[in-house]
């Protein structure tokens, strides 16, 4: 993948829709979420008219605080998966990037004021809907000895987000894929936010 990458997505839609786009601007993946499930289930697309399918993410549970979501192709082959910490997700973003049944990454916010102030700020009639373009955070994506491989970093804006997602040192392109369908994951999950 041709990084920085740029992942958007508006705020205000019934069906949550996310574009992942590359350094030059090219449509990497379409996510266009289902209203209305029980169970989590999410297709990745190569296009927005939704004909070319490329992965699926789907939960292993119906509706649950920690819920993992696992990643494959469309031949069904597993590409891994993601899970996020519940109770600890509350404070701090927090979700596990599993390769099999080993974590072999997370994605952690970087600093867990910024979700309790946006969270505050927010809630304040008529200046709370500014809160997107004062606070916004950032999220790393570690490896298990903490070491950054990903930095994903929300753009202010008001009606819609926009993160940029940069790799801060080379991983394999398994490893990679991984990674960016995980951070979609995440940013489905946590959409509401700033």
């Amino acid at each position: 993948m041709n990084f920085p990458l740029t992942l958007s997505f508006k705020k205000i839609a019934l069906a949550p829709q996310i574009t992942v786009t590359d350094a030059q601007g090219q449509m990497l993946f379409y996510v266009k979420q289902k209203l209305f499930k029980l169970k989590e289930a999410v297709t990745v697309f190569a296009d927005k008219e939704q004909t070319r399918p490329l992965y699926t993410m789907g939960a292993d549970r119906v509706i649950d605080f920690s819920p993992r979501f696992f990643f494959k192709d469309m031949q069904g082959n597993d590409l891994g998966s993601v899970k996020r910490h519940g109770a600890r997700s509350i404070w701090k973003t927090h979700y596990d990037i599993m390769d099999g049944e080993q974590v072999v990454g997370s994605i952690k916010e970087e600093n867990a004021w910024v979700k309790v102030m946006d969270g505050i700020f927010g809630e304040i009639p008529l200046i709370g809907i500014l809160s997107g373009y004062v606070f916004n955070p950032v999220y790393l994506v570690n490896r298990p000895d903490e070491s950054v491989v990903v930095k994903i970093k929300k753009q202010p804006a008001f009606l819609e987000s926009s993160f940029t997602i940069e790799e801060a040192i080379d991983i394999n392109e398994a490893a990679e894929l991984r990674t960016i369908l995980s951070i979609i994951m995440m940013t489905l999950m946590e959409r509401s936010r700033g």
